[in-house]
């Protein structure tokens, strides 16, 4: 029977392959770029990383940037502290562990100089508690892709895993360069974030990646050019659903950056950078990466099918 009725399924009459030779060259180059950013600039922590103390002001009517700044040079401390005004929350980020005396200092001067009647929220991490933050972060990150390594592992085989978790290690570094690069603040939302599109990642993968088993299936031969056609034939028939997911978390994600507070500002910025390089890393990294190491292996002839009675 002729193959044309099979062809004719796909949607995306595209070569994905081939382009992601393009891709390739621009993940390496941001990671490259995140790489010298990291060894000389580090990353932003915010207070969840590092030692200081994080004051919430709950406000019963809007402070600005400059009342709060006169605050602060009224109480002595630290001028270079992070502050963020609004309509009815004021937040303000030190470097250092606040004092007892320093916080009530801080209170005493605030109420009578901006709002009388505002609340507090007082955070504060030491020295200790910010390394552990720290290591239990990586940690979360390392156990979640070893346990995708072994479920994949069991489900499809090594050359899959491995593609698999090179894609998700991907989409999290390039989100943790660009943050890198751009100076923006890390804290424990920002986790939340890495660890939420690791999920999206590897979900938008394995459905692709399912799909090349089955077409697998029904190859005839398994040279590099057909398992080419089997990858481009795969990704052109999952693209509009993967397309579709991303969208649609993209949107929710976009619309919490822009309308949402500013305790997950982070968040939502980390969810749309990851959301975008996870829409084609799946596509373009993970499936031509497995079509690499399957292509060194020698080309194996299709079972025979057992004669018909």
């Amino acid at each position: 029977m002729s193959s044309k009725p099979q062809a004719a399924s796909s949607k995306w009459n595209f070569n994905f392959v081939k382009a992601s030779k393009y891709f390739y060259t621009f993940s390496i180059v941001l990671t490259l770029a995140g790489i010298l950013s990291l060894a000389v600039f580090g990353l932003n922590y915010g207070v969840d990383f590092r030692s200081g103390s994080n004051v919430d002001v709950s406000v019963s009517k809007a402070a600005t940037q400059a009342q709060v700044q006169k605050v602060l040079a009224d109480a002595k401390l630290d001028p270079e502290a992070n502050i963020t005004a609004g309509t009815d929350r004021v937040s303000i980020r030190f470097p250092e562990v606040l004092t007892d005396d320093e916080v009530e200092t801080l209170q005493t001067t605030f109420n009578s100089q901006i709002d009388p009647n505002a609340s507090y929220e007082i955070n504060t991490v030491d020295v200790e508690m910010a390394k552990e933050l720290e290591r239990n972060a990586l940690l979360a990150i390392a156990v979640a892709s070893i346990g995708i390594v072994i479920y994949v592992t069991i489900r499809f085989e090594w050359g899959f895993a491995l593609s698999a978790v090179v894609a998700l290690l991907h989409d999290a570094f390039l989100v943790i360069s660009v943050f890198s690069i751009l100076r923006l603040e890390v804290n424990l939302t920002f986790i939340v974030a890495i660890l939420t599109i690791i999920g999206f990642s590897i979900n938008d993968t394995i459905v692709i990646f399912d799909r090349i088993r089955e077409n697998l299936r029904f190859a005839k031969k398994q040279t590099p050019h057909d398992l080419e056609d089997v990858v481009n034939k795969s990704v052109s028939q999952t693209m509009t659903r993967s397309l579709g997911t991303v969208f649609t978390v993209f949107i929710a994600a976009f619309a919490l950056l822009v309308l949402g507070s500013e305790s997950i500002r982070m968040f939502s910025l980390a969810m749309v950078i990851g959301l975008l390089f996870g829409a084609y890393s799946s596509i373009f990294i993970a499936s031509p990466l497995w079509l690499a190491l399957r292509s060194k292996k020698k080309p194996s002839a299709a079972k025979p099918s057992k004669a018909t009675t």
